[in-house]
């Protein structure tokens, strides 16, 4: 009537078990990796699309190679306009002037200002003239020998002219939120001179 359960098929009946906890915990095992593969792609992602960002805010910047004033009044002793040669720093990618920001900080106040090509009617502004551009692509900076001219006129945003003596500090926001800080004095004396370097 009954059969006696052999040696052999225990053994068998525990290593088929065996094998089906065996293959369980391989599937959660390759389950596992898949996840940890994910996250880690994830992960290396956005850690080198964060080192692009923190890079070019350092990197992607103007860097300044002469500041002149103009438009000087001699008998009154006061300067018109500021020109700002800019060129791009060691390492920096294309910087569009177009999108840089400046601010002002003079004797009358502080002043934010926007090229002129993107400001609103009545918003105050600062143009850009090229002084050397081989490829034509002003108002991109996007070679080490671009030279391109920010023209700054205080008596459109601030009032009036710069006496003897002013200091300005302006800093050059770009896109990329990389910042140049140039600081200027106006001279003690104008005299009869039509220029002078700030």
């Amino acid at each position: 009537m009954f059969e006696a359960i052999t040696d052999e098929e225990e053994r068998g009946q525990v290593g088929i078990g065996t094998l089906i906890v065996f293959i369980a915990m391989v599937l959660v095992a390759a389950i596992a990796a898949g996840v940890l593969i994910n996250t880690a792609g994830f992960l290396q992602s956005t850690a080198q699309e964060t080192g692009e960002q923190s890079s070019s805010q350092v990197s992607d910047r103007v860097q300044e190679v002469v500041t002149t004033g103009g438009d000087i009044d001699g008998s009154a002793g006061t300067l018109g306009k500021v020109n700002v040669t800019v060129t791009l720093a060691p390492g920096a990618g294309e910087v569009d002037l177009e999108n840089v920001t400046a601010t002002w900080v003079g004797p009358q106040g502080t002043y934010t200002l926007v090229n002129e090509t993107v400001a609103d009617a009545g918003e105050a502004n600062f143009s850009t003239d090229v002084v050397k551009d081989s490829d034509d692509s002003a108002p991109v900076l996007n070679d080490a020998d671009d030279r391109l001219q920010l023209v700054f006129v205080p008596g459109d945003f601030s009032g009036g002219p710069l006496a003897e003596g002013d200091e300005v500090t302006l800093k050059l926001n770009t896109k990329s939120g990389a910042t140049t800080t140039i600081r200027f004095a106006v001279p003690d004396s104008l005299g009869n001179k039509n220029a002078v370097e700030l």
